[in-house]
């Protein structure tokens, strides 16, 4: 009869053979038996811990690289390791300080850029700014790791130290339009009139997850209430309702009453998920907005855009637009942060863009709209100053 090594040893050799030819849930269970009956063995922990973490089983992933660096605790690959998995679970702390450890005897300059991500996502910027600069001494044409830098200089206000580093980005191959985005934000020279749609679609699937409790409690957001108030006063109802950029539902619950019939359009499919369930909408789109408008065949009586515009500076395609989509006698209703002075449109470092009344209220003449009320009032609160916002109600 076998003894449990002698077992666990052929239930090694299986899962191996199950790994190298992809059925991954077998060399799972393989791994898994053979740990049971030879407790605590370091090679098959590794490649139990292996196999889970391809399956994207991160929580057991973590546990199997715990149980080793409880015996290996010198052991780079198995601290990077265990960061990786800790970053998979969105744990930024854990995830930076296992990456750190690992990395500091065996370095590695895309796993630093890693690193610099966890340390920006808990606002710790000097900390992110040191790992993307290891980053950088081992990979100094790396443009990715430039542009990073740039936008870590930006968030702390370096407006000159970033400019240069999306210029080095720039030199090094990083994306052409994302990082001349970034430049125009900092130099404030440029006007692109719309954000490149890979960063607004990955900021928003990004932040799907927490986005109404940092947006309503954290930054005190108040302007799809402030916006919808006096359509909810008027009681007026309406038998179809568009609501660009919807996001999760905030602006469309609001108006749920005064509808027959609401529909959706956002560009971030993780926003999208969480708007379908409230069960508010008669239709989601998945598009850019200009680009949904401009092919869009359906007619409204309201058509909604709270805190949208902040992502577009020129509107001139999208009033055009939504003037055709709108019923005789229909309401366009939306907000715009506020300018007080500079072009139409201006791109801040923040990466948002300001209008000037002067400019909305010259589209709406052009665009045929009637201006029915336009008042300033905060939208959020950045600290403990309010973002100024112009809301605005067009017939």
């Amino acid at each position: 009869m076998e003894t449990p090594s002698e077992q666990a040893r052929q239930l090694f050799i299986q899962g191996i053979d199950h790994f190298e030819s992809g059925r991954l849930v077998a060399a799972r269970d393989a791994f898994a038996t053979a740990l049971a009956l030879v407790p605590g063995r370091p090679s098959l922990l590794a490649n139990l811990a292996a196999v889970h973490f391809r399956l994207q089983e991160f929580a057991e992933a973590r546990s199997c690289f715990e149980q080793l660096l409880a015996s290996e605790a010198g052991n780079p690959d198995n601290w990077i390791s265990l960061g990786l998995c800790e970053e998979a679970l969105g744990h930024w702390q854990a995830a930076a300080e296992a990456l750190e450890r690992g990395l500091a005897s065996r370095p590695d300059a895309a796993l630093w850029l890693r690193c610099s991500n966890c340390r920006g996502r808990l606002g710790q910027l000097p900390a992110a700014l040191a790992a993307v600069d290891k980053a950088l001494q081992l990979a100094p044409t790396d443009g990715l790791a430039w542009s990073a830098r740039g936008s870590l200089l930006r968030e702390m206000q370096q407006f000159a130290a970033a400019a240069e580093c999306f210029e080095k980005a720039l030199a090094h191959g990083a994306d052409t339009e994302l990082n001349r985005y970034y430049l125009a934000s900092v130099r404030g020279d440029g006007k692109p009139q719309a954000p490149p749609r890979q960063y607004v679609e990955a900021l928003f699937d990004d932040y799907a997850a927490d986005f109404q409790s940092h947006l309503v409690e954290g930054l005190r957001y108040r302007g799809h209430e402030t916006l919808v108030q006096p359509l909810l006063a008027a009681a007026t109802t309406y038998g179809s309702a568009l609501d660009l950029g919807c996001g999760t539902g905030l602006c469309g619950a609001l108006i749920r009453p005064l509808c027959t019939a609401i529909d959706g359009v956002d560009l971030s499919a993780a926003m999208l998920d969480q708007a379908r369930t409230r069960g508010i909408y008669r239709q989601l789109a998945h598009d850019e907005l200009a680009a949904f408008l401009n092919k869009c065949t359906g007619r409204y009586e309201l058509i909604l855009a709270a805190d949208v515009f902040g992502y577009i500076g020129d509107l001139s395609g999208i009033f055009r637009s939504v003037r055709r989509l709108l019923q005789p006698g229909g309401r366009f209703a939306f907000t715009v942060e506020q300018a007080t002075a500079g072009n139409d449109f201006n791109l801040l470092p923040n990466l948002r863009y300001t209008h000037t009344e002067a400019y909305i209220r010259r589209l709406a003449a052009d665009s045929g709209f009637t201006l029915r009320t336009l008042s300033a009032a905060p939208l959020r609160y950045d600290q403990t100053q309010p973002v100024m916002a112009l809301y605005v109600h067009l017939d």
